[in-house]
């Protein structure tokens, strides 16, 4: 084989060329900026050629070293892939999910105990975060996303869709002021999903009351949250009225936890995925965990035929 760079300054070069900054570079890797910059010296004499232009207050990709990166990355991800399979004996009853923590608390874990009863010899380790996933570093096999779809570079499988429903609990329907018509929203607190998915076709509360030909209501007032399980659990509570993802809602729905006050929903843009690396395709607890999914998601109700609730 042709003699190759040192896998150290390789790896140094791709966290730098990520972040065109040795100092960022450096503090994922968990070494000093000088310690970077020796490795790309290192990998720069190696190759008798610089994979960085230098400039007062920022650094840039040469163009052979831009048109390298996607080539190192893949290699680094099959690298990772190489070392699972040595050590597949040792793995195969764990599978790493990264998955969106709202749909973690309010979809997969509640369904968690029917895989496991299932495949009882495979264990699932549930990542919670909105990081997206760098399945060429990170421990990850699979990972459930809400977004438009098309992630490049991956297998990609549609989930299933979302529909975005106004929802309270039942106790609103009811009192002095019962929901009865959007106009009634008047007299109760509306709680906001802050949640940074950047779902533009998700509606706002401003848009909701638009489209509803409500007037007269401050849109933008009450408290706002950072993921979309806070807000149902706000309307659970009796906090006020929120705009959900009924997949999201579902449980709460059922369960009679919350009810859907009027018949206003809307189609989101966006549904949920499963993704994962090709490297990744043949493993038997991803195909396993794979198709569980896609039954759950099957026998989860149409959302579209959620009943609105009468006071």
């Amino acid at each position: 084989m042709k003699r190759l760079p040192p896998l150290n300054s390789l790896r140094v070069f791709e966290a730098a060329a990520r972040h065109l900054s040795f100092t960022k570079a450096a503090d994922e890797l968990h070494v000093t900026p000088g310690a970077v910059s020796q490795q790309i010296k290192a990998l720069e004499d190696f190759i008798g050629a610089p994979v960085f232009r230098r400039q007062k207050r920022s650094l840039l990709l040469t163009d052979e070293a831009q048109a390298s990166l996607p080539v190192l990355r893949e290699g680094f991800e099959r690298l990772a892939e190489a070392a699972r399979l040595l050590s597949a004996r040792h793995d195969s009853g764990k599978l790493t999910v990264s998955v969106a923590p709202s749909l973690a608390a309010k979809w997969l874990v509640p369904r968690l105990d029917r895989f496991r009863e299932a495949h009882p010899e495979i264990d699932v380790w549930v990542s919670a975060c909105m990081d997206i996933v760098d399945f060429a570093v990170d421990d990850v096999d699979l990972a459930i996303r809400y977004g438009p779809g098309g992630y490049r570079g991956l297998v990609v499988e549609h989930l299933m869709s979302e529909m975005i429903v106004p929802v309270c609990s039942p106790r609103l329907m009811l009192g002095e002021h019962p929901l009865r018509t959007p106009g009634d929203l008047a007299h109760h607190v509306l709680l906001h999903d802050g949640s940074p998915d950047k779902d533009e076709s998700c509606p706002t509360w401003p848009m909701w009351l638009k489209a509803a030909g409500v007037t007269g209501v401050d849109g933008a007032r009450g408290p706002k949250f950072n993921q979309s399980s806070l807000v149902i659990e706000a309307a659970v509570a009796g906090k006020g009225v929120a705009l959900a993802k009924s997949q999201l809602a579902l449980a709460d729905l059922e369960a009679a936890r919350l009810v859907i006050p009027f018949d206003m929903s809307s189609p989101s843009a966006f549904a949920y995925y499963i993704v994962h690396p090709e490297t990744r395709a043949a493993s038997p607890a991803v195909k396993a965990f794979k198709e569980w999914l896609h039954n759950e998601a099957t026998a989860t109700p149409d959302t579209a035929a959620l009943s609105v609730a009468t006071a």
